[in-house]
């Protein structure tokens, strides 16, 4: 591992949060004022030639001095200009800047997950652009959306919390989502992977929350906790749930304990809002050092294709993943550089989950020029032409002084089935 810290950054329209991991550590901590109070408004702000960020930007709102901006993820997405006093700023740069003040503290980032409500091809190109001013390598750079945090966040919890289903339930303060992380059935890829989804099972507006805040009204209280018990109820009907989780602003104040008796009859609940950052930085740790992940977290829009190829990697022998399923077609362009045995070609596997086929595809050697055993050094790189393309090139890059590289290039177009809206076949 790195000498610096691996970061799980939530983000949202109102806020970000932060949790960090390194090789000193035992399990990764999330930054905040105190043990309660993870959330860091998404504000940033500027008095005379000074820049702030979060409750200090906010605090210059409330003084009256100064120039503050708020909602900059959406003024990012929108491609919106923002005026400061004198100034005008693209909304994306000060994005870039907030989160740049808000890893200051960090000298050495080895790499960031971006960890969101709903991914977007857009705003993973964006908040990719913004991690490469940060200096961290493009290859170490995810984004993922909240269900995938939970799910990873969960791969790193006892196993018995996950045995069955597992449920999530998000509250804001008119609002209840519940989620449910699943296997997926047995046998797929060989069986020699456990595939899991999330799905959002049910979700409801409560008007009665609204009462509860900002002071705590008891009759609306027990109201709202009476529907959310009959919420519940519904939710886990004919299901077996091993562990239940909440999170989000909806749940700080008590007003659900018999909501909460039923959640806890036969099963562990925790409570917690800092679950999506520790979740993304579980998956930056996941990315970076192990070969093949085991779990793997699919959903609809995520590859349910493999491309491998027969490698040595740490002494041991094995299919490795050039393309991975689980991954995003467009986060999924890549090199590697690889030395040779003997070969005349490069064998591909390519299994699909969907269709249930191992397909074989070749890439000839035959121009290559001869050299001797592990003096030839290649670089594999795959290129998404669009979801359902990958071009996987191979490239002479030389052996040092030994041997400088040649013009010899082979590619392969591999066409890939893709889910055709047949992910529910897997379930």
């Amino acid at each position: 591992m790195g000498q610096g810290n691996i970061i799980g950054y939530e983000i949202n329209e109102k806020t970000c949060q932060i949790s960090y991991y390194n090789q000193e550590m035992t399990e990764p901590k999330t930054m905040g004022a105190d043990m309660e109070n993870y959330q860091i408004p998404l504000v940033v702000g500027k008095l005379r030639d000074t820049w702030a960020y979060g409750k200090e930007a906010k605090r210059l709102v409330t003084i009256k001095d100064g120039f503050t901006v708020n909602r900059l993820l959406g003024k990012s997405l929108a491609g919106e200009k923002v005026e400061l006093g004198d100034e005008t700023y693209d909304a994306v740069w000060l994005l870039s800047k907030f989160i740049q003040l808000s890893l200051q503290s960090f000298s050495q980032i080895d790499g960031i997950v971006f960890s969101v409500p709903e991914l977007t091809e857009q705003l993973a190109q964006m908040l990719r652009e913004i991690a490469a001013q940060l200096n961290v390598d493009k290859r170490h750079v995810y984004i993922q959306d909240y269900k995938e945090s939970f799910c990873n966040y969960l791969f790193y919890q006892p196993k018995e919390l996950w045995q069955y289903e597992a449920a999530l339930f998000c509250c804001d303060r008119n609002e209840i989502k519940a989620y449910m992380l699943r296997r997926l059935k047995p046998g797929l890829g060989g069986g020699k992977t456990t595939f899991v989804t999330v799905d959002e099972v049910a979700s409801a507006h409560m008007k009665e929350l609204a009462a509860v805040y900002p002071v705590l009204n008891e009759d609306k209280a027990r109201e709202a906790d009476l529907m959310f018990c009959k919420f519940i109820e519904s939710v886990f009907d004919k299901r077996i749930v091993s562990s239940v989780f909440l999170t989000g602003e909806g749940f700080e104040n008590n007003w659900y304990p018999i909501s909460l008796r039923v959640l806890c009859n036969g099963r562990r609940a925790f409570m917690g809002n800092n679950l999506y950052s520790k979740g993304a930085c579980y998956t930056a740790y996941r990315k970076m050092y192990m070969h093949i992940e085991d779990p793997v977290y699919l959903s609809e829009n995520k590859l349910t294709d493999q491309i491998t190829v027969n490698m040595r990697v740490g002494g041991q022998e094995l299919w490795y993943p050039i393309v991975s399923w689980g991954d995003h077609w467009y986060e999924s362009n890549n090199r590697w550089e690889v030395l040779l045995e003997d070969t005349q070609d490069i064998e591909l596997h390519i299994e699909s989950l969907v269709q249930g086929t191992l397909q074989t595809e070749f890439i000839s050697l035959e121009k290559m020029p001869k050299r001797g055993e592990y003096s030839m050094r290649l670089q594999i790189e795959t290129l998404f032409l669009d979801e359902k393309t990958c071009k996987v090139i191979v490239r002479d890059v030389g052996f040092g002084e030994f041997f400088p590289p040649t013009d010899f290039q082979e590619e392969k177009i591999i066409h890939l089935g893709g889910n055709d809206g047949k992910f529910n076949s897997l379930s």
